[in-house]
């Protein structure tokens, strides 16, 4: 199927838009990758009424009938990567490097995980326990057992930066234990997470166990969410957004698992290897340009360090190619949009104004098109600024120098809305550890950016509810019931 005119897919068949379509844009160059269909309402309840029915057969599946279609859709969709990898970059404006590793690779890999994670136990026995004679039983020894079951039908609402992974982070487990689906991609480069749809009905995943719809407005993922046959709404984006959905849903008490905003706090220690540091903090301005929930934006750097770190990532910023993603030499690729180009700018223009200091960037980059902003650094900021109490979502880092020891580097990096993922830099392991273990946060790295995608993934404060990642997937999308009888 050509995604230059894309229908929607409704209970197993593809379906036409009752609102027609809309253009997806390309970031790079802003001409028009496809358009995208546009559901209505009465089309996104469909949808929901479809996983609805759907539910009670699959639910019952054996976990090897939902192993092998897993497995075998992730077969498929990486054979489509040649057709996937230039359609997802096209609409993400990320580099086809980043878009075959982060996006197919990793869509690849989390179908192969949930593959296996189908096959993992649900039934868990508890020890048994002695119970005198009561009003509502004889004396005996109780027997009980834990068992995971599948919640419902889910409907699962994507962000912008990372759709394809981010759509099959949630899919893939949710399939596994048994659920239905509803996916609601984000507006801005949905054509893509159709092919993933492709891939599972070839697989021989059964009609309405997976449902996908698209809309540029709010009333369809409104519809999505608001459902009567939706029983969990998982979420990726805003917290703004986050606390919307947050509100319907729990009217009729909809479980909920939001992956919300980040400000990601980076202390650096003044005993930190610096070229680690500047390597990771440096993946704000090459990777999807700032677009993550878990950049480290906000660098809190010890005083003896301070000056050197400021200097190093200037230049790291300065040597880094900003162009098209076409180009295999680029490093810094266009945010998503022209609206998120003007949220960006503006918080730059804040920074200026309440003081901070520009070392690097702030400007457009002189292309005829496209929606570039140059890796932008800022020195000298304070914990009380907006550039580092709000989320950028873009490829700017601020850093706040502190005097005193980790006790105020921890202060600071605690002294904000969110708590997703922070970062600890520190030559001294045993000390960086202590600092990791006091930080409100759901995640933190110790010399490192990257992930153990096993480990538990979410935020606290207003970073979100919930984990995902690993087996913590599978007990996301479950409920938990309790089996309890007399044993003796």
């Amino acid at each position: 199927m050509s995604s230059a005119q894309q229908k929607l897919y409704i209970g197993g068949e593809w379906v036409e838009p009752e609102r027609g379509h809309y253009e997806v844009i390309n970031p790079a160059t802003e001409e028009v990758v496809g358009l995208a269909p546009e559901a209505s309402v009465e089309q996104a309840n469909a949808a929901t009424a479809a996983a609805a029915e759907a539910f009670g057969t699959w639910s019952r599946t054996t976990p090897e009938e939902r192993s092998r279609i897993l497995d075998r859709a992730a077969d498929l969709f990486l054979k489509m990567g040649g057709e996937v990898v230039p359609l997802a970059s096209a609409e993400t404006g990320a580099t086809l490097s980043v878009t075959g590793m982060m996006q197919l690779g990793t869509t690849y890999s989390r179908f192969k995980r949930y593959a296996k994670g189908a096959l993992e136990p649900t039934e868990f026995a508890l020890a048994p326990q002695p119970t005198p004679e009561t009003a509502l039983s004889r004396a005996g020894i109780f027997g009980a057992v834990e068992v995971r079951q599948p919640v419902g039908v889910v409907t699962c609402i994507t962000s912008y930066n990372n759709p394809l992974a981010n759509t099959a982070g949630k899919v893939a487990p949710a399939l596994a234990m048994g659920n239905t689906v509803v996916v609601k991609p984000a507006p801005q480069d949905p054509l893509a997470v159709y092919r993933m749809a492709e891939a599972l009905a070839e697989a021989g995943l059964p009609a309405g166990v997976l449902n996908v719809v698209t809309g540029s407005g709010v009333d369809v993922s409104e519809a999505t969410v608001a459902s009567p046959h939706v029983d969990m709404i998982s979420f990726t984006g805003s917290t703004a957004i986050g606390a919307r959905i947050a509100e319907v849903a729990g009217r009729t008490f909809k479980r909920q698992l939001m992956e919300l905003g980040g400000k990601g706090a980076c202390i650096v220690l003044d005993d930190a290897d610096l070229d680690a540091a500047v390597h990771g903090i440096g993946t704000v301005w090459s990777f999807y340009a700032g677009q993550i929930c878990t950049a480290p934006t906000r660098v809190i750097a010890q005083r003896g360090i301070y000056d050197r770190l400021v200097e190093r990532l200037a230049e790291h910023a300065n040597g880094l190619k900003v162009g098209s993603p076409l180009d295999p030499a680029t490093q810094v690729t266009p945010v998503i949009s022209a609206v998120q180009r003007g949220r960006v700018e503006a918080l730059i223009a804040k920074g200026r104004e309440e003081g901070a200091r520009l070392v690097v960037g702030g400007e457009r980059p002189d292309f005829a098109k496209g929606f570039y902003v140059a890796p932008t650094l800022f020195a000298d900021a304070t914990n009380e600024m907006t550039i580092a109490r709000e989320e950028f979502f873009g490829p700017v880092v601020t850093v706040i120098p502190f005097d005193g020891d980790e006790e105020e580097a921890i202060r600071i990096a605690n002294d904000s809305d969110y708590g997703l993922i922070s970062y600890v830099f520190a030559g001294d392991t045993t000390r960086a550890y202590g600092v990791a273990r006091r930080l409100r946060s759901g995640g933190v790295g110790v010399n490192t950016v990257g992930r153990n995608m096993e480990a538990p993934f979410g935020g606290f404060k207003q970073s979100g509810v919930g984990r995902d990642g690993g087996s913590y997937g599978l007990a996301a999308y479950s409920e938990i019931q309790s089996i309890v009888w007399p044993s003796a």
